[in-house]
């Protein structure tokens, strides 16, 4: 037996060892920023440490808006070639105002710049404009990824809890098609489409509301 062979065998595993123990103690995305050289020094691949935002597609059957042919999973409401802006209020739009504003990242935690952001939602009384492009709109995002949306609260109507329809795309990627949603909606447990992972962060602003919300991309 190679003794020199067995200490360096001895002292791999005490690294090894130490490694994982520093693994236990420092937050997942300090250890991918700055540990990653020395995981793969030792043979390990860490895997994407954020979750990609879930895809809230319509579903097939129902009597709602979201009920729709596999080619439209956008929602028959969904109409292309918003107008480009931050802000859907304008004359004739009433409601509660809220301003909604987060990033755009990557699974790697990396702020994607110039991600298209598409809004669309129901007026106070749960209604669509199918006709214009009231409460409609896209916007990019900047270099730090950020987005910032002014609109209104939704209503909420027949079988669906109060929710914003978006669709996001990272530059010469597919695109995500989901949902945004209020926490603390009585409606939310009975709407079929209902993700959790969807609610958005709401707060009172004095006569406003403020709400957040982080996109994950997974990108190819």
């Amino acid at each position: 037996m190679n003794l020199n062979n067995k200490g360096d065998k001895e002292t791999a595993d005490v690294s090894r060892r130490e490694f994982l123990k520093e693994l236990a103690v420092i937050p997942a995305a300090i250890v991918i920023g700055i540990g990653a050289s020395r995981a793969g020094a030792l043979g390990f691949v860490g895997p994407a440490y954020l979750p990609p935002t879930p895809a809230c597609l319509p579903a097939q059957t129902g009597g709602d808006d979201d009920d729709v042919t596999p080619r439209q999973t956008a929602g028959p409401f969904y109409t292309p070639n918003s107008p480009l802006r931050t802000s859907l209020i304008e004359p004739g739009i009433s409601g509660t105002k809220i301003i909604l504003t987060g990033v755009v990242l990557t699974t790697q935690g990396k702020p994607v710049a110039n991600a298209l952001v598409d809004f669309w939602h129901a007026n106070e009384n749960g209604e669509y404009d199918n006709r214009g492009f009231k409460l409609r709109g896209h916007q990019f995002t900047d270099a730090e990824g950020k987005y910032r949306l002014e609109t209104i609260v939704p209503g909420a109507y027949p079988g669906r809890t109060r929710h914003f329809h978006v669709r996001v795309q990272a530059p010469n990627q597919g695109i995500l098609t989901t949902q945004l949603y209020f926490p603390d909606e009585p409606r939310n447990k009975s709407d079929r489409l209902f993700n959790p992972a969807l609610l958005m962060k709401v707060k009172n602003a004095g006569e406003q509301k403020a709400a957040s919300f982080d996109f994950i991309l997974k990108l190819a």
